[in-house]
Protein backbone atom coordinates (compact mmCIF):
# COMPACT_ATOMS: atom_id res chain seq x y z
CA UNK A 1 0.00 0.00 0.00
CA UNK A 2 1.30 3.98 -0.60
CA UNK A 3 1.65 6.65 1.59
CA UNK A 4 -1.41 7.95 -0.26
CA UNK A 5 -2.99 4.88 -0.25
CA UNK A 6 -2.67 4.82 3.37
CA UNK A 7 -3.98 8.27 4.07
CA UNK A 8 -6.69 8.20 2.40
CA UNK A 9 -10.34 7.82 4.21
CA UNK A 10 -11.80 4.04 4.80
CA UNK A 11 -15.43 3.64 5.79
CA UNK A 12 -16.20 2.79 8.91
CA UNK A 13 -17.07 -0.62 8.18
CA UNK A 14 -13.26 -1.12 6.46
CA UNK A 15 -12.25 0.25 9.52
CA UNK A 16 -13.50 -1.75 11.79
CA UNK A 17 -12.70 -4.87 9.59
CA UNK A 18 -12.06 -8.31 12.03
CA UNK A 19 -8.23 -8.65 12.01
CA UNK A 20 -8.83 -12.38 14.06
CA UNK A 21 -11.22 -14.58 14.18
CA UNK A 22 -12.60 -14.09 17.34
CA UNK A 23 -12.91 -11.04 16.01
CA UNK A 24 -16.05 -11.80 13.64
CA UNK A 25 -19.34 -11.28 15.22
CA UNK A 26 -22.32 -13.91 15.03
CA UNK A 27 -20.79 -16.69 13.69
CA UNK A 28 -19.25 -18.84 16.59
CA UNK A 29 -20.89 -21.96 15.95
CA UNK A 30 -18.59 -22.09 13.16
CA UNK A 31 -15.69 -20.00 14.09
CA UNK A 32 -15.06 -21.11 17.45
CA UNK A 33 -12.75 -24.13 19.14
CA UNK A 34 -15.82 -26.46 19.07
CA UNK A 35 -16.84 -25.06 15.31
CA UNK A 36 -15.94 -26.72 12.06
CA UNK A 37 -14.05 -23.86 10.97
CA UNK A 38 -12.34 -23.36 14.31
CA UNK A 39 -11.07 -27.19 13.75
CA UNK A 40 -9.85 -26.54 10.49
CA UNK A 41 -7.63 -24.25 11.71
CA UNK A 42 -6.36 -25.39 14.94
CA UNK A 43 -5.30 -28.35 12.88
CA UNK A 44 -3.77 -26.20 10.05
CA UNK A 45 -5.74 -28.08 7.44
CA UNK A 46 -8.29 -25.89 5.59
CA UNK A 47 -10.98 -27.12 3.27
CA UNK A 48 -12.51 -25.70 0.18
CA UNK A 49 -15.58 -24.59 1.40
CA UNK A 50 -18.91 -22.56 0.95
CA UNK A 51 -20.49 -19.93 2.68
CA UNK A 52 -24.16 -19.67 2.77
CA UNK A 53 -25.77 -16.50 4.23
CA UNK A 54 -27.63 -13.31 4.30
CA UNK A 55 -25.60 -10.07 2.88
CA UNK A 56 -23.52 -8.43 5.79
CA UNK A 57 -22.80 -11.32 8.15
CA UNK A 58 -19.30 -11.77 6.84
CA UNK A 59 -18.79 -14.16 4.43
CA UNK A 60 -15.54 -12.12 2.52
CA UNK A 61 -14.14 -11.00 6.15
CA UNK A 62 -13.75 -15.03 7.17
CA UNK A 63 -12.60 -15.71 3.61
CA UNK A 64 -9.97 -12.95 4.29
CA UNK A 65 -9.07 -14.16 7.43
CA UNK A 66 -8.87 -17.96 6.48
CA UNK A 67 -5.91 -16.81 3.72
CA UNK A 68 -4.10 -14.96 6.17
CA UNK A 69 -3.91 -17.81 8.82
CA UNK A 70 -3.15 -20.38 6.14
CA UNK A 71 -0.55 -18.39 4.38
CA UNK A 72 -2.32 -18.34 1.44
CA UNK A 73 -2.47 -15.69 -1.17
CA UNK A 74 -5.18 -13.87 -1.22
CA UNK A 75 -7.62 -14.11 -4.97
CA UNK A 76 -10.94 -12.05 -4.72
CA UNK A 77 -13.45 -12.39 -7.70
CA UNK A 78 -16.65 -11.39 -8.14
CA UNK A 79 -19.03 -13.45 -9.99
CA UNK A 80 -20.81 -10.86 -11.20
CA UNK A 81 -17.88 -9.31 -12.78
CA UNK A 82 -15.72 -12.13 -14.06
CA UNK A 83 -16.40 -15.02 -16.41
CA UNK A 84 -13.90 -17.92 -17.78
CA UNK A 85 -11.20 -15.81 -18.74
CA UNK A 86 -10.84 -14.03 -15.39
CA UNK A 87 -10.94 -17.45 -13.94
CA UNK A 88 -7.75 -18.90 -16.52
CA UNK A 89 -5.42 -15.83 -15.25
CA UNK A 90 -6.50 -16.75 -11.49
CA UNK A 91 -5.42 -20.82 -11.96
CA UNK A 92 -2.30 -19.87 -13.92
CA UNK A 93 -0.82 -17.65 -11.11
CA UNK A 94 -1.72 -20.05 -8.01
CA UNK A 95 -0.43 -23.22 -10.50
CA UNK A 96 2.92 -20.47 -10.81
CA UNK A 97 2.81 -20.07 -6.90
CA UNK A 98 2.38 -23.44 -6.23
CA UNK A 99 5.37 -24.72 -8.21
CA UNK A 100 7.03 -22.26 -5.56
CA UNK A 101 5.78 -23.85 -2.51
CA UNK A 102 3.02 -21.05 -1.94
CA UNK A 103 -1.07 -21.93 -2.03
CA UNK A 104 -4.18 -20.00 -3.39
CA UNK A 105 -7.12 -19.12 -1.86
CA UNK A 106 -9.59 -18.23 -4.54
CA UNK A 107 -12.58 -16.29 -2.66
CA UNK A 108 -15.34 -15.87 -4.98
CA UNK A 109 -18.34 -13.84 -4.28
CA UNK A 110 -21.64 -14.28 -4.94
CA UNK A 111 -20.48 -17.89 -6.62
CA UNK A 112 -24.33 -18.64 -7.30
CA UNK A 113 -24.22 -16.24 -10.54
CA UNK A 114 -21.72 -18.41 -12.24
CA UNK A 115 -23.42 -21.11 -14.69
CA UNK A 116 -23.12 -24.82 -14.61
CA UNK A 117 -20.44 -24.84 -16.98
CA UNK A 118 -18.42 -21.77 -15.62
CA UNK A 119 -18.82 -23.78 -11.70
CA UNK A 120 -17.41 -27.17 -13.91
CA UNK A 121 -13.84 -24.91 -14.81
CA UNK A 122 -13.35 -25.08 -10.82
CA UNK A 123 -13.04 -29.33 -10.61
CA UNK A 124 -9.42 -29.63 -11.72
CA UNK A 125 -8.05 -27.40 -9.68
CA UNK A 126 -9.88 -27.66 -6.55
CA UNK A 127 -9.64 -31.39 -7.19
CA UNK A 128 -6.05 -31.40 -7.09
CA UNK A 129 -5.37 -28.50 -4.38
CA UNK A 130 -4.31 -25.55 -7.08
CA UNK A 131 -6.82 -23.56 -5.30
CA UNK A 132 -8.49 -23.69 -1.85
CA UNK A 133 -12.09 -22.94 -3.16
CA UNK A 134 -14.13 -20.62 -0.85
CA UNK A 135 -17.79 -19.62 -2.22
CA UNK A 136 -20.20 -16.79 -0.77
CA UNK A 137 -23.64 -17.04 -1.29
CA UNK A 138 -26.60 -15.58 -0.29
CA UNK A 139 -29.39 -18.22 -1.95
CA UNK A 140 -29.65 -21.82 -1.33
CA UNK A 141 -26.61 -23.61 -2.98
CA UNK A 142 -28.30 -27.19 -3.14
CA UNK A 143 -30.50 -24.81 -5.56
CA UNK A 144 -27.55 -22.84 -7.25
CA UNK A 145 -24.51 -25.03 -7.31
CA UNK A 146 -23.90 -28.38 -9.22
CA UNK A 147 -23.51 -31.29 -7.36
CA UNK A 148 -19.96 -31.87 -8.65
CA UNK A 149 -18.93 -28.58 -6.87
CA UNK A 150 -20.48 -29.18 -3.81
CA UNK A 151 -19.37 -32.69 -3.16
CA UNK A 152 -15.90 -30.78 -3.33
CA UNK A 153 -16.63 -28.23 -0.86
CA UNK A 154 -17.94 -27.89 2.99
CA UNK A 155 -21.23 -26.23 3.31
CA UNK A 156 -21.47 -23.90 6.14
CA UNK A 157 -24.49 -21.57 7.17
CA UNK A 158 -23.83 -18.24 8.97
CA UNK A 159 -26.36 -16.80 10.70
CA UNK A 160 -28.48 -13.88 9.74
CA UNK A 161 -26.55 -11.16 12.59
CA UNK A 162 -29.02 -11.32 16.25
CA UNK A 163 -29.54 -8.02 17.82
CA UNK A 164 -26.53 -8.94 20.15
CA UNK A 165 -24.35 -9.06 17.49
CA UNK A 166 -25.46 -5.69 15.88
CA UNK A 167 -25.25 -4.33 19.52
CA UNK A 168 -21.82 -5.33 20.03
CA UNK A 169 -20.93 -4.02 16.25
CA UNK A 170 -22.13 -0.54 17.60
CA UNK A 171 -20.13 -0.49 20.47
CA UNK A 172 -17.16 -1.07 18.54
CA UNK A 173 -18.30 1.77 15.96
CA UNK A 174 -18.96 4.33 18.99
CA UNK A 175 -15.47 3.02 20.53
CA UNK A 176 -13.78 3.78 16.75
CA UNK A 177 -15.31 7.16 16.85
CA UNK A 178 -14.71 8.04 20.56
CA UNK A 179 -18.52 9.18 20.91
CA UNK A 180 -22.14 8.17 21.74
CA UNK A 181 -24.11 7.97 18.68
CA UNK A 182 -26.63 10.87 18.33
CA UNK A 183 -29.54 9.08 19.28
CA UNK A 184 -32.00 7.97 22.19
CA UNK A 185 -32.92 4.34 23.58
CA UNK A 186 -35.91 4.14 21.01
CA UNK A 187 -33.97 5.25 18.20
CA UNK A 188 -30.54 3.27 18.76
CA UNK A 189 -33.53 0.08 18.77
CA UNK A 190 -34.68 1.28 15.72
CA UNK A 191 -31.59 1.62 14.62
CA UNK A 192 -30.47 -1.93 14.73
CA UNK A 193 -34.25 -2.93 13.37
CA UNK A 194 -33.54 -1.23 10.05
CA UNK A 195 -30.26 -2.62 9.56
CA UNK A 196 -32.87 -6.13 9.13
CA UNK A 197 -29.09 -8.38 10.37
CA UNK A 198 -26.78 -6.65 7.47
CA UNK A 199 -23.93 -5.73 9.63
CA UNK A 200 -22.33 -3.83 6.65
CA UNK A 201 -25.67 -1.71 6.39
CA UNK A 202 -25.62 -1.19 9.83
CA UNK A 203 -22.21 0.25 10.30
CA UNK A 204 -22.81 2.42 7.05
CA UNK A 205 -26.12 4.01 9.06
CA UNK A 206 -23.68 4.18 11.71
CA UNK A 207 -21.40 6.20 9.87
CA UNK A 208 -23.90 8.43 7.90
CA UNK A 209 -25.12 9.48 12.14
CA UNK A 210 -21.13 10.39 13.07
CA UNK A 211 -21.03 12.88 9.69
CA UNK A 212 -24.14 14.73 10.87
CA UNK A 213 -23.61 18.18 12.10
CA UNK A 214 -24.42 18.35 15.78
CA UNK A 215 -28.11 18.47 15.69
CA UNK A 216 -29.21 16.76 19.53
CA UNK A 217 -30.51 13.13 19.71
CA UNK A 218 -32.54 12.07 17.42
CA UNK A 219 -35.53 10.37 18.13
CA UNK A 220 -36.89 7.08 16.41
CA UNK A 221 -38.64 9.22 13.94
CA UNK A 222 -36.23 11.90 13.46
CA UNK A 223 -33.77 8.82 12.81
CA UNK A 224 -36.19 7.57 10.23
CA UNK A 225 -35.91 10.53 8.38
CA UNK A 226 -31.99 10.89 8.28
CA UNK A 227 -31.24 7.05 7.49
CA UNK A 228 -32.89 4.80 5.46
CA UNK A 229 -34.48 1.49 6.09
CA UNK A 230 -32.72 -1.84 4.50
CA UNK A 231 -35.33 -2.91 2.22
CA UNK A 232 -36.30 -7.05 3.21
CA UNK A 233 -34.00 -9.49 1.87
CA UNK A 234 -36.23 -11.39 -0.78
CA UNK A 235 -35.84 -12.76 -3.51
CA UNK A 236 -38.71 -13.52 -5.60
CA UNK A 237 -37.09 -16.37 -7.83
CA UNK A 238 -34.81 -18.12 -5.72
CA UNK A 239 -35.52 -19.53 -1.77
CA UNK A 240 -36.78 -16.69 -0.08
CA UNK A 241 -39.49 -17.00 -2.12
CA UNK A 242 -40.56 -20.71 -1.67
CA UNK A 243 -39.50 -20.10 2.26
CA UNK A 244 -42.46 -17.14 2.89
CA UNK A 245 -44.85 -18.79 0.71
CA UNK A 246 -44.06 -22.13 2.89
CA UNK A 247 -44.31 -20.18 6.00
CA UNK A 248 -47.91 -18.51 4.80
CA UNK A 249 -49.30 -21.65 3.87
CA UNK A 250 -48.13 -23.49 7.03
CA UNK A 251 -49.70 -20.49 9.38
CA UNK A 252 -52.83 -21.35 7.83
CA UNK A 253 -53.15 -24.70 7.97
CA UNK A 254 -51.97 -24.64 11.99
CA UNK A 255 -55.29 -21.88 11.97
CA UNK A 256 -52.61 -19.12 12.86
CA UNK A 257 -54.14 -16.15 11.32
CA UNK A 258 -52.11 -13.58 12.37
CA UNK A 259 -49.06 -15.10 11.64
CA UNK A 260 -50.36 -15.50 8.36
CA UNK A 261 -51.03 -11.95 7.72
CA UNK A 262 -47.50 -11.41 9.39
CA UNK A 263 -46.19 -13.06 6.37
CA UNK A 264 -48.78 -12.24 3.79
CA UNK A 265 -47.36 -8.82 4.78
CA UNK A 266 -43.71 -9.37 4.01
CA UNK A 267 -44.12 -10.84 0.83
CA UNK A 268 -45.94 -7.76 -0.60
CA UNK A 269 -43.45 -5.65 1.43
CA UNK A 270 -40.56 -7.88 -0.80
CA UNK A 271 -42.24 -7.25 -4.08
CA UNK A 272 -43.84 -10.72 -4.79
CA UNK A 273 -46.57 -10.73 -7.71
CA UNK A 274 -49.70 -10.53 -5.52
CA UNK A 275 -51.26 -12.86 -8.41
CA UNK A 276 -48.95 -15.78 -7.37
CA UNK A 277 -50.11 -15.61 -3.70
CA UNK A 278 -53.65 -15.69 -4.99
CA UNK A 279 -53.47 -18.31 -7.08
CA UNK A 280 -51.71 -20.32 -3.67
CA UNK A 281 -54.46 -18.89 -1.32
CA UNK A 282 -57.14 -20.90 -3.90
CA UNK A 283 -54.73 -24.26 -3.69
CA UNK A 284 -54.95 -24.03 0.04
CA UNK A 285 -58.79 -23.51 -0.25
CA UNK A 286 -59.12 -26.52 -1.92
CA UNK A 287 -55.86 -28.89 -0.09
CA UNK A 288 -56.65 -27.75 3.13
CA UNK A 289 -60.24 -26.58 4.04
CA UNK A 290 -61.93 -28.53 1.00
CA UNK A 291 -65.63 -29.06 1.84
CA UNK A 292 -65.40 -28.50 5.52
CA UNK A 293 -65.99 -25.07 4.61
CA UNK A 294 -66.97 -24.88 0.85
CA UNK A 295 -67.01 -21.02 0.77
CA UNK A 296 -63.89 -20.89 1.14
CA UNK A 297 -62.71 -21.76 -2.57
CA UNK A 298 -65.43 -18.99 -3.41
CA UNK A 299 -63.87 -16.12 -1.50
CA UNK A 300 -60.64 -16.99 -2.79
CA UNK A 301 -61.96 -16.95 -6.32
CA UNK A 302 -63.33 -13.70 -5.56
CA UNK A 303 -60.41 -12.58 -3.79
CA UNK A 304 -58.31 -12.80 -7.02
CA UNK A 305 -60.79 -11.32 -8.61
CA UNK A 306 -61.44 -8.45 -6.90
CA UNK A 307 -57.20 -8.20 -6.77
CA UNK A 308 -57.61 -8.06 -10.72
CA UNK A 309 -60.01 -5.68 -10.65
CA UNK A 310 -58.55 -3.20 -8.63
CA UNK A 311 -54.96 -4.24 -8.36
CA UNK A 312 -52.26 -2.56 -5.95
CA UNK A 313 -52.73 -1.35 -2.62
CA UNK A 314 -56.88 -1.62 -2.78
CA UNK A 315 -56.77 -4.97 -4.19
CA UNK A 316 -54.15 -5.95 -1.57
CA UNK A 317 -56.66 -6.08 1.49
CA UNK A 318 -58.70 -8.37 -0.54
CA UNK A 319 -56.03 -11.06 0.03
CA UNK A 320 -55.52 -9.80 3.55
CA UNK A 321 -59.32 -10.69 4.23
CA UNK A 322 -59.15 -14.32 2.12
CA UNK A 323 -55.93 -14.66 4.90
CA UNK A 324 -58.16 -14.40 7.99
CA UNK A 325 -60.99 -16.33 6.06
CA UNK A 326 -58.95 -19.38 5.50
CA UNK A 327 -57.30 -18.91 9.09
CA UNK A 328 -60.26 -19.08 10.83
CA UNK A 329 -61.78 -21.54 8.55
CA UNK A 330 -62.45 -25.59 9.60
CA UNK A 331 -59.48 -27.55 8.16
CA UNK A 332 -59.75 -30.60 6.13
CA UNK A 333 -57.23 -32.54 3.63
CA UNK A 334 -59.52 -34.99 3.14
CA UNK A 335 -61.34 -34.40 -0.53
CA UNK A 336 -57.15 -34.48 -1.39
CA UNK A 337 -56.35 -37.56 0.56
CA UNK A 338 -59.20 -39.56 -1.31
CA UNK A 339 -58.26 -38.28 -4.93
CA UNK A 340 -54.59 -39.24 -3.96
CA UNK A 341 -56.49 -42.64 -3.07
CA UNK A 342 -58.44 -42.75 -6.16
CA UNK A 343 -54.92 -41.88 -8.41
CA UNK A 344 -53.14 -44.53 -7.05
CA UNK A 345 -56.06 -46.99 -7.66
CA UNK A 346 -56.95 -46.22 -11.24
CA UNK A 347 -52.81 -46.83 -11.81
CA UNK A 348 -53.17 -50.14 -9.69
CA UNK A 349 -56.64 -51.63 -11.83
CA UNK A 350 -55.76 -50.37 -15.59
CA UNK A 351 -58.26 -50.74 -18.16
CA UNK A 352 -61.13 -52.36 -15.88
CA UNK A 353 -65.06 -51.64 -17.71
CA UNK A 354 -67.84 -49.88 -15.98
CA UNK A 355 -70.24 -52.39 -15.35
CA UNK A 356 -72.52 -53.15 -18.01
CA UNK A 357 -75.86 -51.56 -16.07
CA UNK A 358 -74.70 -48.14 -16.41
CA UNK A 359 -73.58 -48.19 -19.63
CA UNK A 360 -75.54 -46.22 -22.55
CA UNK A 361 -76.59 -48.81 -25.36
CA UNK A 362 -77.03 -46.10 -28.21
CA UNK A 363 -77.29 -49.66 -30.98
CA UNK A 364 -78.79 -52.51 -31.32
CA UNK A 365 -75.94 -54.30 -31.09
CA UNK A 366 -74.93 -52.88 -27.71
CA UNK A 367 -78.44 -53.50 -26.17
CA UNK A 368 -77.81 -57.44 -27.54
CA UNK A 369 -74.92 -57.62 -25.62
CA UNK A 370 -76.21 -56.03 -22.29
CA UNK A 371 -75.18 -52.42 -22.16
CA UNK A 372 -77.50 -50.48 -19.75
CA UNK A 373 -79.64 -53.84 -18.68
CA UNK A 374 -80.79 -53.87 -14.99
CA UNK A 375 -79.87 -50.08 -14.94
CA UNK A 376 -81.76 -48.58 -11.88
CA UNK A 377 -83.15 -44.47 -12.22
CA UNK A 378 -81.95 -43.29 -8.95
CA UNK A 379 -85.14 -40.75 -8.99
CA UNK A 380 -87.59 -43.48 -9.69
CA UNK A 381 -86.66 -45.03 -5.95
CA UNK A 382 -88.58 -43.86 -2.63
CA UNK A 383 -85.58 -42.57 -1.48
CA UNK A 384 -83.94 -41.28 -4.45
CA UNK A 385 -80.55 -43.98 -4.07
CA UNK A 386 -81.17 -47.04 -6.02
CA UNK A 387 -77.73 -48.61 -4.11
CA UNK A 388 -76.38 -49.83 -7.03
CA UNK A 389 -72.57 -50.62 -7.68
CA UNK A 390 -71.00 -48.15 -9.92
CA UNK A 391 -67.28 -49.96 -9.31
CA UNK A 392 -65.98 -52.23 -12.03
CA UNK A 393 -67.76 -56.21 -12.64
CA UNK A 394 -64.99 -57.70 -10.17
CA UNK A 395 -63.57 -55.24 -7.84
CA UNK A 396 -64.73 -54.37 -4.70
CA UNK A 397 -66.21 -50.87 -3.43
CA UNK A 398 -62.95 -48.99 -1.70
CA UNK A 399 -63.90 -46.29 0.23
CA UNK A 400 -61.61 -43.43 -0.79
CA UNK A 401 -63.20 -40.24 0.62
CA UNK A 402 -63.12 -40.34 4.73
CA UNK A 403 -64.83 -37.24 6.08
CA UNK A 404 -63.52 -35.38 9.20
CA UNK A 405 -65.93 -34.44 12.07
CA UNK A 406 -65.27 -30.19 11.29
CA UNK A 407 -67.51 -28.11 9.83
CA UNK A 408 -69.44 -29.01 6.93
CA UNK A 409 -67.96 -32.23 6.34
CA UNK A 410 -69.84 -33.26 9.82
CA UNK A 411 -72.91 -32.80 7.43
CA UNK A 412 -71.37 -34.97 4.84
CA UNK A 413 -70.69 -38.22 6.94
CA UNK A 414 -73.88 -37.90 8.23
CA UNK A 415 -75.39 -38.08 4.20
CA UNK A 416 -72.73 -41.27 3.48
CA UNK A 417 -73.95 -42.85 6.77
CA UNK A 418 -77.40 -43.01 5.53
CA UNK A 419 -76.20 -44.45 1.99
CA UNK A 420 -73.91 -46.87 3.87
CA UNK A 421 -77.51 -47.59 5.74
CA UNK A 422 -79.48 -47.80 2.33
CA UNK A 423 -76.43 -50.18 0.70
CA UNK A 424 -76.39 -52.38 3.32
CA UNK A 425 -80.33 -52.60 3.43
CA UNK A 426 -80.72 -53.42 -0.01
CA UNK A 427 -77.70 -56.14 0.04
CA UNK A 428 -80.13 -58.07 2.67
CA UNK A 429 -81.81 -60.57 1.43
CA UNK A 430 -85.88 -60.66 1.55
Amino acid sequence: MSLFAAQAPRPLADRLRPERLDQVVGQGHLLGPDGPIGLMVARGKLASMILWGPPGCGKTTIARLLADIGGLEFEPLSAVFSGVADLRKVFDRAKERRQMGRGTLLFVDEIHRFNRAQQDAFLPYVEDGTVTLIGATTENPSFELNGALLSRCQVFVLNRLDDAALEEMLEKAEAAEGRKLPVDAAAHAALKAMADGDGRYLLNMAEMLFQLKPQGVLDAQALAQVVQKRMPLYDKAQEGHYNLISALHKSLRGSDTDAGLYWLARMLAGGEDPLYIARRLVRFAVEDIGLADPQALVQALAAWDMYERLGSPEGELALAQLVIYLGTAPKSNAAYVAFGKARRLAKETGSLMPPKHILNAPTRLMKDLGYGSGYEYDHDTEEGFSGQDYFPDGMARVRLYEPVERGFEREIAKRLEYWDRLRQKRREPE
